[in-house]
């Protein structure tokens, strides 16, 4: 039985595929596009807000308690993601994506446009101020697990992989964008001026999303997979029978050890965006310009990370303890050497650390959730590692009003290296998922297929090269 031939009018289309795959994930899925875009700017403006209030805090409203008014500014913008994570499951799992994501940028821009027009009269309260804070950090809360889940709804299974490196890429752009312009619109045009900006950004983020199509679940393409859809880490979930947050963290134990993993990390490395403005004031003497440039690095770092991080050897717990390790020694350095070159140096290496790690296991992640579990995995992972922030942020924040920046940068280096001991003994001690379901088999199946097997293992850790390829460079 011989093949049929192909024709002239399949052989251009096979090739007018091919040259859409070299482009850019972005040009090549216009409703991916515009809702990536989206993210960049909601991500952009609340990062822009929360640099811009902590300089305000420290440089020209709180004089005598400016670390504590900060850190309890960073642990309102960082408590909405933990304490509503329930909520956000059910929310992301029970309306249309599109819809959740249009209404929590809408409500974000009108939050920071009544705050905008509340600073344009006589003095601003600073209740005022974490008031809308905390308003902008709850539409976050919803829109960034939403549009998380949302992905295979904008793109197609092979692009998954690329579609998650451009989502983690916006916080190293937001990062890097709110860094240049939140404290330096702070200086210029005051809170009246910084939350007209966020404001802006937030209402055309929800006109990008409301131009976007997206798919319903049914309906987006690629095979299932064989197990179920359970990936190699936990039981399928059961069609129509939707698990509760604990109940899927329970069937989850790989990823449970590592986000109980990154949870006790975020306990130091959260205290970096208290630190940089305490630091700038009191060790540099600087203004919004220093807070401008070093959380320009800590961003630039990040992007670096999020754009080489499938790049990185090795299997995911593993690399991530070097990783680390690396962003330990990083933010120690500081506390010994106070030069504005090397604080500027050691975030770059801290932000391609952060960004390469959330890279590879969000990736992993991606392909390990059922898809049924996915809207309550991600606003549970978003809770997990969120819960030690409002921690990290008070405790640094009230130990900065006692020790100086460079105490609190060697405390925030040594309190890392625990963590990145326990993640690479997770790596050593136990099998990635796709081996050890292969081993829970390897008594009930009598043929097993090895292939298939490592076919397996290399689709649950298939965020190298693939990626790279499938998105042309899009790390």
């Amino acid at each position: 039985m011989t093949a049929a031939p192909v024709t002239d009018a399949e052989a251009v289309t096979g090739e007018a595929r091919a040259g859409d795959r070299r482009l850019p994930l972005v040009l090549r899925n216009r409703a991916f596009g515009a809702v990536w875009l989206g993210q960049v700017l909601t991500q952009g403006a609340v990062r822009m807000f929360q640099v811009g209030v902590s300089w305000w805090l420290v440089a020209y409203a709180v004089q005598d308690a400016g670390g504590l008014a900060s850190g309890l500014f960073m642990a309102v913008c960082t408590l909405p993601a933990v304490a509503l994570a329930p909520l956000v499951a059910r929310a992301v799992a029970r309306f249309a994506h599109r819809s959740v994501l249009r209404t929590a940028a809408a409500g974000a821009g009108a939050a920071a446009a009544a705050l905008a027009l509340w600073a344009q009269g006589s003095g601003l309260p600073v209740a005022a101020v974490y008031a809308a804070a905390l308003a902008l950090a709850t539409c976050q809360a919803f829109f960034d697990p939403c549009l998380t889940t949302s992905v295979p709804e904008l793109v197609d299974d092979a692009d998954i992989e690329a579609a998650t490196g451009f989502e983690l890429s916006t916080q190293s752009l937001a990062g890097l964008g709110g860094a240049l312009l939140g404290a330096l619109a702070v200086d210029r045009a005051g809170v009246a001026g910084l939350a007209a900006g966020c404001a802006a950004a937030y209402l055309s983020a929800a006109l990008l999303v409301a131009t976007a199509r997206f798919r319903t679940a049914a309906a987006a393409p690629g095979p299932a997979p064989a197990d179920g859809g359970a990936g190699t880490d936990g039981p399928a979930a059961v069609p129509g029978q939707r698990r509760t947050l604990r109940g899927i963290l329970a069937a989850l134990p790989y990823v449970r050890r590592i986000l109980i993993c990154f949870t006790a990390a975020n306990l130091f490395t959260a205290a970096v965006f208290v630190i940089i403005p305490l630091y700038t004031r009191s060790v540099f003497q600087g203004g919004g310009g220093t807070v401008a440039l070093l959380e320009a690095s800590l961003g630039t770092g990040a992007l670096i990370g999020a754009f080489t991080g499938t790049r990185v050897p090795g299997r995911p717990a593993v690399a991530g303890a070097y990783c680390l390790g690396l962003m330990a020694v990083a933010l120690a350095l500081p506390g010994l050497a106070p030069f504005r070159p090397v604080f500027a140096g050691c975030l770059v290496v801290a932000g391609w650390c952060a960004g390469a790690v959330s890279v590879r296991f969000v990736a992993l992640f991606q392909r390990l959730v059922p898809a049924a579990d996915k809207p309550g995995f991600f606003a549970v992972m978003q809770a997990v590692l969120g819960a030690s922030l409002p921690v990290a942020s008070l405790v640094f924040g009230s130990a900065g009003d006692h020790f100086s920046p460079q105490t609190l940068c060697l405390v925030q280096g040594i309190g890392l290296l625990p963590a990145a001991c326990a993640l690479a003994l997770l790596g050593r001690r136990h099998p990635e998922p796709a081996e050890a379901a292969a081993e829970s088999t390897a008594g009930a199946d009598a043929d097993p297929d090895a292939d298939a097997d490592a076919d397996a293992d290399a689709d649950a850790m298939g965020v190298g090269d693939a990626a790279a390829r499938s998105a042309g460079g899009a790390r």
